[in-house]
């Protein structure tokens, strides 16, 4: 069963999006874009050719061009990646920014595509995509430390793997605001090393 556009919407119309002042990086999005009315949602795993963290999985997205507003870079993104275009009103609202180790500063916005959108992955950017149904990333997340940081790690055992922030991250905040309707905040996790780069 899924949401509907309806109880998205109020979820994070209740949810204060918490933006993230880091001009020392550059601006990205990404797209938590809910198919099949609402009961899934896609996800990718990065073409091996790709120079930026090669056969990962991801949400579509990428970084902003220069005046740009985040939803309007993460439905570019999702167009240049999955060959969807979306209007402006499918988006429904954002979740908070997340800083990575690799220089982004990422705001995750959520989009409505409908029940069947067709998709023309880009073989260049996308090995894989996946419509991912909610109840598999309603789930709890593994923590796990490293030598590196004092912050925790953030896994989410989906998908027969482990994956990571910051993709993990924000589906683990997507989970908890919109599923649940608790707000919880994930800035502060931990990417794992190999994704610093």
């Amino acid at each position: 069963m899924g949401l509907s556009r309806d109880q998205v919407e109020a979820a994070l119309g209740r949810f204060a999006h918490r933006p993230l002042d880091r001009p020392d990086l550059k601006r990205a999005a990404v797209g938590i874009t809910l198919v099949a009315d609402g009961a899934a949602l896609l996800l990718t795993r990065r073409a091996a050719t790709l120079r930026g963290h090669p056969g990962q999985w991801a949400l579509p997205g990428g970084r902003t061009d220069p005046g740009e507003a985040p939803g309007a870079a993460a439905r570019r993104e999702l167009a240049e990646e999955l060959g969807l275009v979306l209007d402006a009103d499918a988006e429904l609202g954002l979740l908070d920014d997340y800083a990575t180790r690799s220089g982004y500063l990422i705001t995750p916005v959520v989009l409505w595509a409908g029940i069947a959108p067709v998709l023309r992955p880009n073989p260049v950017e996308v090995a894989e995509v996946h419509r991912v149904p909610l109840d598999v990333i309603d789930v709890e997340p593994r923590f796990v430390t490293i030598a590196e940081s004092d912050a925790p790690v953030i896994q989410l055992p989906i998908l027969d793997r482990l994956v990571h922030a910051p993709t993990a991250a924000v589906l683990h905040q997507f989970r908890e605001v919109v599923q649940h309707g608790r707000p919880t905040r994930v800035a502060h996790f931990e990417q794992p090393v190999f994704a610093w780069q």
